[in-house]
């Protein structure tokens, strides 16, 4: 994983999910805590051999990247430590741009929650 994909979800939902990568998605703050938003539910898929995020109305297929970030995802580590997580697993560095994005994209789909701390 040295590279994260902006493209890191496939949808399999309504319309309205649909629009990824997300335009204009603000930056989280290193010290955010995200969550995962109180509509979604992040769980594996065996089947799909996937994470998936299941809302009401459907379901987010996520690529390996996404599911890796977001299952780090509990509020309790800041963004920082999520990246730090992620490189240590991974083997790599440099990963914090990428998270990053991922994260503008997520909280601008209501995939997860900050708490308000928007960089």
């Amino acid at each position: 994983m040295s590279q994260l994909d902006q493209g890191s979800a496939q949808v399999n939902a309504t319309p309205a999910a649909a629009d990824i990568p997300v335009k204009g998605a603000e930056p989280i703050a290193l010290d955010a805590k995200p969550a995962i938003g109180r509509n979604f539910r992040l769980q594996w898929e065996e089947v799909q051999k996937a994470w998936v995020l299941l809302y009401p109305e459907g379901m987010v297929k996520l690529n390996a990247s996404a599911g890796e970030i977001l299952r780090r995802c509990d509020g309790n580590l800041t963004v920082a430590g999520i990246v730090a997580e992620l490189e240590k697993a991974f083997g790599t560095t440099g990963l914090l741009a990428d998270v990053q994005a991922f994260f503008g994209i997520a909280h601008k789909q209501g995939w997860i929650d900050t708490g308000g701390t928007e960089a």
